[in-house]
């Protein structure tokens, strides 16, 4: 039944039991002789995720036989490490089988952790038991959990199976791919898979990297592709300027530099404007929330005879705000006519979607683009980060981004990519992999179906609120997402939002969009069902009858009839922030805080001394009044 054999990781007899298994480690159980002894815990505790005490110090001398050889042994070696690997699987399986029972969001209050925790890191080792029962105990509750099946704040964090082990093997093997030499395969299966995924979603031949001019790189936002994309169109238009001006600096040029992009773009392309210390020109939309080649063009030539330079324009294929596309046939054609313009097309979401055949009619003009970037860790079921960049030219991207010291060059570095050249950070993760798993295990007729069973659960949503007359929707339902409200006051709509999610039962995030409040409801479960639509529908209407009736006289069938009743001054300072940062006073706090109102579970609260502090915060020039 036993054998034995001297153990590598410390030098000490290890004993292998080859026949007998625990129940749930599935695997043998490695035991270091005199300082552990194996403990199996099959009943379970009333806590949703069971922590099994598998190892346990035999007493304090036993640590110390650990460590008798010289110099530094790991606390965690290979023998435990599988065993509690196998643990932390089995934790993660019954945290995502028990999540609809528990609340979306935390409820707990800032600052709630730092009580809970020591001011400094121990200086002695703890055990792994008492780790985790800390993660059960104190982190968890903090949590707001994303892969909630009534989770529809945002988009999609993008999670499954195949990528958390993609995750978990990258981690193990812990490259830092900077660079073809630094590890061969983690750069070229980035390669190959930043292809594969090109044409899927049928993007122009000239973005593959096999054209040896293109290519694709996966970075860790979209943020992070706009920046770039951003930095390298600057570098371009600056060393054309400088032709014309070969003595003045790079510098001087800054001033003149103009970037154009809509108001329905998401914030990071105004981070880049503001890193890339450029103009940026923000323009209205049409009345569907995209942008048009008229407007673009009209600031286009309005700059330019201002002495103004563009050079950038920052396209969006489904905005944050409501999914809208912007119009790529018209603004394409208005940016060849300027050659110093690089046309970036931003679909960190609904990029994905171009895996359907059917949807690509959206992505019409993107021939006319220089870059274009998708996040699979939003709508493709990887886990973040993992936002692909494809560029047209890859020499322009890189000319803006290399540093190239001595220790980091090869003899290899003219037959391969160096994708340290193609981003900010040197240090790289292996993302590639988990990517690859995923496209792997789904395959793209997997993907396709995921993709448009969301879409269809949006659309009935959609349906649901056209239906009831309470309601109205504002965009036009093409992917995930749907915006919809009350038709009535933007007090009641905020106010309804808070109160849905200070109810921990559903959660969802405000926009404004073309000037109106609107509530987002976005599908995010990988396996989302037509019951969770139909339980989010339930949880809004039960709340939106609540907030009618405590704003109307008589019945809510009266309510249209007799129209509103005014809500006292209390009401209104406490509904008028709900889901930005809200501002009452500290007596209004002191006398409300067991109102649900103060705890939405998303929004923050200033709490200040009097009115007059109120009314300056709710200047026009700050954020929280936007």
């Amino acid at each position: 039944m036993f054998d034995t054999y001297e153990g590598k990781s410390r030098g000490a007899r290890v004993t292998r039991i080859r026949e007998k298994k625990y129940a749930r480690s599935r695997g043998p159980i490695f035991r270091q002789s005199g300082a552990f002894r194996a403990v199996a815990e099959t009943k379970r505790t009333s806590r949703s995720c069971l922590i099994r005490r598998v190892f346990a110090r035999s007493d304090a001398s036993s640590r110390k036989s650990l460590h008798s050889s010289p110099g530094y042994s790991g606390i965690m070696n290979i023998d435990e490490f599988r065993v509690r690997g196998k643990e932390m699987i089995e934790y993660i399986c019954d945290y995502i089988r028990t999540l609809d029972g528990k609340r979306v969001t935390a409820n707990v209050d800032p600052g709630y952790l730092r009580p809970q925790l020591p001011k400094e890191a121990p200086f002695k080792p703890e055990s792994w038991d008492a780790i985790m029962m800390d993660v059960d105990g104190k982190i968890m509750p903090g949590i707001t959990h994303w892969q909630h099946p009534r989770f529809h704040a945002y988009f999609p964090s993008g999670n499954s199976f195949p990528s958390i082990l993609g995750d978990l093997l990258s981690d193990a093997i812990g490259c830092i791919g900077f660079s073809w030499a630094a590890s061969p395969a983690c750069t070229e299966l980035e390669t190959i898979v930043l292809d594969w995924y090109a044409k899927a979603i049928n993007l122009p031949t000239e973005f593959l990297s096999e054209q040896k001019v293109g290519g694709g790189v996966i970075q860790g936002s979209a943020s992070e592709c706009i920046l770039v994309t951003m930095l390298a169109a600057r570098t371009q238009v600056i060393k054309k300027l400088k032709e014309q001006e070969p003595n003045k600096e790079d510098s001087a040029f800054l001033p003149r530099l103009v970037a154009y992009c809509s108001t329905e773009s998401h914030s990071c392309v105004e981070k880049a404007a503001m890193i890339s210390l450029v103009k940026l020109r923000v323009l209205e939309p049409d009345d569907k929330a995209a942008l048009r080649g008229k407007r673009l063009e009209l600031a286009i030539k309005e700059d330019v005879e201002n002495g103004l330079v563009p050079f950038y324009v920052s396209a969006t294929l489904g905005t944050t705000g409501s999914c809208a596309f912007d119009n790529l046939v018209e603004i394409g054609p208005v940016c060849k006519l300027y050659p110093n313009i690089w046309l970036h097309v931003d679909g960190a979401y609904a990029g994905n979607a171009f895996i359907c055949p059917e949807m690509r009619p959206f992505m019409d003009g993107i021939e006319h683009a220089d870059s274009f970037n998708t996040n699979p860790n939003k709508w493709l079921l990887v886990n973040f980060d993992c936002s692909c960049l494809w560029v047209r030219n890859r020499v322009k991207l890189t000319s803006a981004l290399v540093v190239d010291p001595l220790y980091l060059q090869h003899a290899r570095s003219g037959e391969s990519i160096d994708y340290r050249h193609w981003g900010i950070p040197l240090s790289r993760r292996f993302r590639a992999l988990k990517l690859w798993f995923v496209m792997r295990s789904y395959g793209i007729s997997g993907l396709q179906k995921y993709i448009r069973n969301h879409i269809r659960l949006a659309k009935r949503f959609e349906a649901h609120m056209k239906k009831d007359k309470r309601f109205e929707v504002l965009n036009d339902v093409r992917v995930g997402l749907v915006c919809f409200r009350l038709k009535e006051s933007e007090e009641m709509n905020q106010e309804l939002l808070a109160n849905i999610n200070a109810s921990g039962r559903l959660h969802m995030i405000p926009a404004r969009v073309m000037g109106k409040y609107i509530l987002r409801f976005c599908v995010t479960k990988e396996d989302a069902t037509e019951d969770d639509i139909d339980y989010a529908l339930s949880v809004i209407e039960e709340h939106a009858t609540e907030v009618m009736l405590a704003h109307y006289e008589g019945t809510e069938d009266e309510y249209r009839a007799k129209g509103p009743k005014s809500p006292n001054a209390l009401d209104k300072k406490l509904v008028r922030k709900f889901s930005f940062t809200r501002s009452v006073t500290r007596d209004v706090y002191k006398r409300s805080i067991s109102k649900s109102s103060l705890h939405d579970g998303a929004t923050p609260i200033m709490v200040v001394d009097d009115n007059s502090q109120v009314d300056a915060i709710d200047d026009d020039r700050f954020c929280n009044s936007r």
